[in-house]
């Protein structure tokens, strides 16, 4: 028998009936969609924290247990057994790929890594300090000017070709973004090399000298993207989703979703792991500033510790403090000042019963910055790598969504609290 809920207002008497919808999993959601017919009232939760703005059947999260299932696979066997490529079809598809189906998905986004070279030349009208994620989203934005003949939403097709064209060429303009903020000429990509090694290839070699991939850096590189491929409704797969409810194109869509993540309370968490560790200093600052931490007094936060969604701890994190400590050792990098004090600072952290006792563990932030410095990526760069990873799973919510016959515009509503109506005034009675 389904649950229901009946409202009450308190002021007329007035009560509604609302059913409980239950999904597979997680709570129930309770459907108010009569709720302004029946009660003449809107419903108020600002950040959304107790609302379900869709139905979805991608990724789950349980942030009290620590649980991230991508289509309901953990993400603990994906990234011991499976790879960024093989994720990104599972959660555009819905199911993991037989043989021939990820050897046709590969091969197709091997083939579509090349940008068109006028896109390409895009990057020569920004000033060379421009950020590589302002660059980054006005290219993937002018895309559609370059693509409007496969871009009908309401063909399979079309979206299968938008889906493969962005996942593949999203590495090639983030690396022309890099190479223009260092004045180097653009690398294009290689169709010899795997995913997450033509990208490194990308961003680092130049034309006077081979550049050799190190394939602990292609290995950590494509754990970090299974990883950030996809977290439910956070705030850029949410714009991505009510960008692409107006019905505009695709990559109109995907560009909102990387200014989205621009955000530094959303895609810029390890950028400020890292500074963090440079206003800290050095090892023997770490107690003083733990204490500036708990004072309530004091504004400075413990950055990368705890995590809005996960109470316990981040499933992510633990998968990735392994590989933070296999690419420190192989990369040289274990005698760096920096590294050394943010290894001393988890350390010191996890056994603090202060930070014990409020589950503030690790996060994946906490790690990824870490890495992706050794790797000798640019903080500038680090969120233009979250967007590439998570474009796989801004891609399966807009496929999602459009596919729906019953999708609709997003119209949030919101509660008014300015002026009553007033007339106007002329100017000289102001």
């Amino acid at each position: 028998m389904s649950k229901k809920y009946e409202l009450k207002n308190l002021t007329s008497g007035k009560t509604s009936e609302h059913k409980a919808i239950s999904g597979t999993i997680g709570p129930d959601v309770i459907d108010i969609s009569n709720l302004t017919k029946e009660q003449g009232a809107f419903t108020f939760d600002p950040g959304f924290m107790a609302t379900a703005s869709t139905e979805s059947k991608i990724t789950f999260i349980d942030g009290d247990a620590g649980v991230l299932l991508y289509r309901g696979y953990p993400v603990e066997q994906l990234a011991e057994k499976s790879n960024f490529l093989e994720v990104a079809t599972l959660l555009i598809n819905g199911t993991l790929p037989t043989k021939p189906e990820i050897e046709a998905f590969t091969d197709s986004i091997t083939r579509h890594t090349m940008v068109n070279e006028q896109l390409l030349g895009f990057f020569r009208g920004f000033h060379h300090d421009a950020h590589p994620m302002a660059m980054v989203s006005a290219v993937v934005a002018s895309m559609a000017a370059f693509y409007h003949d496969t871009m009908h939403i309401g063909d399979p097709r079309h979206r299968e070709i938008f889906a493969h064209r962005i996942i593949a060429k999203l590495p090639t303009i983030a690396a022309a973004a890099y190479k223009h903020t260092l004045g180097q000429p653009f690398i294009y990509p290689r169709n010899d090399l795997r995913y997450c090694s033509n990208m490194m290839n990308m961003f680092f070699a130049v034309p006077c000298e081979p550049y050799g991939i190190d394939p602990v850096a292609a290995e950590a590189l494509d754990l970090l993207f299974i990883l950030h491929a996809d977290h439910e409704q956070n705030a850029s797969t949410s714009t991505v989703r009510l960008a692409g409810s107006t019905g505009t194109n695709p990559y109109a869509a995907i560009s909102a979703g990387v200014s989205a993540l621009w955000g530094p309370a959303h895609g810029g968490a390890n950028e400020a792991v890292l500074d963090m560790l440079d206003s800290i200093g050095s090892v023997a600052n770490i107690d003083k500033f733990l204490s500036r931490v708990k004072d309530k007094n004091d504004n400075v936060r413990l950055m990368g510790f705890g995590h809005r969604v996960y109470k316990n701890f981040d499933p992510r994190a633990k998968i990735i403090r392994d590989m933070c400590y296999k690419v420190l050792q192989k990369m040289g990098k274990s005698n760096n000042p920096l590294f050394e004090l943010s290894l001393r600072l988890e350390e010191i952290a996890l056994k603090d019963d202060y930070f014990v006792s409020r589950k503030l563990y690790p996060n994946v932030d906490f790690y990824s910055g870490i890495i992706y410095s050794a790797l000798g990526i640019p903080r500038s760069m680090f969120t233009v790598m979250f967007a590439i990873a998570r474009t796989a799973g801004w891609v399966a919510h807009w496929q999602e969504m459009v596919s729906d016959p019953n999708m609709k515009i997003g119209r949030p509503r919101q509660l008014y609290t300015g002026p009553i109506k007033r007339d106007y005034q002329p100017i000289e009675k102001r």
